[in-house]
């Protein structure tokens, strides 16, 4: 069969990385990320548009689509030190979310038997279900943990009549048996919306929520620990879902429910960072990037860092864990180069001429007090 390519515009690929076909298996055998655009919006419950995300993350950039991104923090290249492929789209309708949503299931669990990790770009959130049931149903069922970045729980039950849709999709994921409630860590969420039978429901699945203003009261890293030691736990891998909207409208504009009070574009950057880089990650999505509500490719250029970042962690995990080291990427951005200034020197600034004032009351020498082996000299430590 021809690649499919993309559902909306020409056939590129996520910063020029090269092609695959799903139905070519020798096509993409020994890669170690693909990339599949699911371009859905057939859940939304407000403001359409994320059927474009896919084509936007991919091409939003202002550097060359060269297949190439050397990470400044991680000194690795997500995009050629790992072998990441771009499958194009899946086909998805969006006028028929059951038809939709299984073909999606299916291309992931394929990318996942072939021992890849499928990173998804969206798309609506309703596009999660799909994505980590079929990473899942290839690592077994209760065996993969979920960390979801989002500004709303998505675990409504029956939304506008229907059981599936963007505010569902991590309700139905628990309710297959695919993940379990219990290894299911939110981050981000705020405002006004799910109600309260809703939490109740979420409470009985033992799901863990961090509130933005828990957040910020404990602090993000802290929560975060927290997290990784429940997904961890009995778990073989972690899916990550990052929704944009878990960052604050000002960062993340082009989305369909924006909700003011949320993470930074920086915050969500070094949680997606560390994620990658301490845990067994299986598979992320990267959803509700909604392009006709952008402004200046803002969202875009911010999914598609996201992507990015995903990467080169990916990419610095597994080097780390190949070589015996562990990076620190706080460390600074020369050490460890030739003439770099080490970390915590201050160089001093030497003159030619050196000047002597004498004061002008100076007072009498005193032969008794002056031992070498005890003079400071001026600004100088003892």
């Amino acid at each position: 069969m021809t690649r499919y390519g993309q559902q909306y515009g020409p056939d590129f690929t996520f910063l020029g990385v090269d092609r695959c076909d799903l139905d070519d298996e020798s096509s993409y055998a020994g890669a170690d990320v693909v990339i599949l655009g699911a371009p859905f919006d057939g859940g939304t419950s407000h403001r359409s548009g994320t059927r474009f995300g896919p084509q936007a993350i991919r091409g939003t950039d202002y550097l060359p689509h060269d297949g190439s991104r050397p990470s400044l923090a991680l000194r690795t290249d997500g995009l050629a030190d790992l072998r990441v492929l771009d499958a194009g789209d899946v086909e998805m309708y969006s006028g028929d979310i059951e038809v939709a949503l299984p073909a999606l299931e299916a291309a992931v669990e394929k990318v996942a038997r072939a021992g890849a990790i499928p990173v998804i770009l969206g798309g609506d959130h309703s596009i999660a279900f799909p994505d980590a049931k079929g990473v899942a149903n290839v690592l077994g069922h209760g065996r993969v943990s979920m960390i979801h970045f989002d500004a709303h729980a998505d675990t409504g039950d029956i939304e506008f009549g229907s059981l599936w849709g963007h505010g569902q999709p991590m309700r139905r994921l628990i309710e297959s048996g695919a993940l379990r409630g219990d290894r299911f860590l939110q981050v981000g969420l705020r405002g006004y919306w799910p109600p309260p039978e809703t939490l109740d429901w979420m409470a009985g699945q033992q799901m863990r929520s961090f509130e933005m203003t828990e957040i910020v009261h404990r602090g993000l890293d802290e929560c975060l620990t927290e997290a990784f030691a429940i997904a961890t736990d009995e778990c073989d891998g972690v899916f990550l879902s990052v929704d944009i909207d878990v960052c604050d409208p000002g960062h993340a504009p082009g989305t369909g429910t924006p909700e003011p009070g949320g993470l930074t574009a920086r915050q969500l950057l070094d949680a997606v960072r560390r994620i990658c880089l301490e845990l067994p990650v299986v598979g992320v999505d990267i959803v509700e990037v909604s392009p006709p509500y952008d402004h200046a490719d803002i969202t875009a250029a911010l999914a598609n860092r996201v992507v990015l970042e995903a990467l080169s962690a990916i990419a610095r995990r597994r080097q780390d864990e190949r070589d015996g080291t562990r990076w620190d990427p706080a460390q600074p951005l020369l050490s460890g180069r030739a003439g770099a200034i080490p970390q915590g020197h201050i160089p001093h600034h030497h003159t030619h001429e050196t000047h002597t004032h004498e004061p002008s009351n100076p007072e009498p020498s005193n032969p008794e007090t002056q031992n070498p082996e005890t003079q400071i000299p001026s600004g100088g430590n003892p």
